[in-house]
């Protein structure tokens, strides 16, 4: 079977994903050798399929999926190696897929930390944290919670590049399934 260019992106950027997936689970850490390296096999490969306009929109589509990200990294909920695997993983993908992307991560990500709280035993006490967390962010903006951050060992804590790789194998399936 023949890949089209696009499902080829998201095949590379579900490929990085899961490296970076794999990494997060065994050391709660995304290599910036891995992240690094896949920005820039994104542009490269983007320069060379579709010359300087296509490498500019997928070093667009990696500013973007990064600084989504950074929001969330800023406000305490996600780690900095997330930030980076969803801006490598966005300059791959380009930005034709960001917003299918995006939809997909985030609902993997909200069905994953459902299921981590229910395992835990701990679902009311994380509706309730997401509670407190709204209300915070509406009176403080993106300061981080003081006591609802990465750094409290309370804290239930989601390997968060699994979600990214799940999305983006999501993402590639729809798209083979359209073609």
């Amino acid at each position: 079977m023949k890949l089209s260019p696009d499902c080829m992106y998201l095949l590379l950027a579900s490929l990085c994903a899961s490296a970076g997936a794999v990494s997060d689970v065994r050391s709660r850490r995304i290599p910036n050798l891995l992240t690094g390296a896949s920005v820039v096999l994104g542009l490269l490969l983007h320069l060379g399929a579709g010359g300087w306009r296509q490498m500019g929109m997928a070093a667009a589509a990696g500013l973007v999926g990064g600084a989504v990200f950074f929001v969330f990294f800023v406000a305490g909920g996600m780690g900095a190696g997330d930030v980076k695997l969803m801006a490598a993983v966005s300059s791959i993908a380009g930005f034709g897929h960001l917003a299918e992307l995006f939809l997909a991560i985030a609902l993997t990500g909200g069905v994953f930390a459902v299921v981590l709280a229910i395992s835990r035993g701990r679902l009311k006490a994380t509706v309730a944290n997401v509670g407190s967390l709204i209300q915070h962010h509406a009176r403080s903006g993106v300061l981080p919670h003081p006591d609802l951050n990465l750094d409290n060992p309370q804290s239930l804590r989601l390997a968060y590049g699994v979600p990214i790789a799940v999305g983006c194998w999501i993402v590639l399936l729809m798209q083979m399934g359209t073609r």
